[in-house]
């Protein structure tokens, strides 16, 4: 009984946050510092992926390819709850460093 009283909480509070996991009005408020995970649980899936490589130099001067290291961004397509408006994140190291909203008609 002890462990139902604490899964049952549990459950509704996840079964929540998956309802709420596709809320295109929400694309507004992902903030710089949040995690891949937090900006799943918000939007949802990305409608693109894509990953930033190239060439950096290490400490060492020796070039590194950076590939799937390098930034990750996804792209959300406009949407009817969020209308006329792209938005592109950019993480690294799986965390958010650049959310860019762009108006397209």
């Amino acid at each position: 009984m002890k462990n139902f009283r604490v899964l049952v909480p549990l459950l509704i509070w996840g079964l929540s946050a998956l309802a709420s996991a596709h809320d295109a009005r929400e694309r507004g408020f992902i903030r710089m510092g949040m995690t891949e995970g937090e900006v799943l649980v918000r939007v949802g899936k990305p409608d693109h992926e894509a990953w930033t490589g190239g060439r950096v130099r290490g400490r060492d001067g020796a070039a590194i390819v950076q590939g799937r290291d390098g930034d990750k961004t996804w792209t959300y397509f406009p949407h009817e709850q969020d209308p006329d408006t792209l938005t592109v994140i950019t993480f690294r190291a799986g965390t958010v460093v650049d959310v860019e909203r762009k108006i397209s008609r």
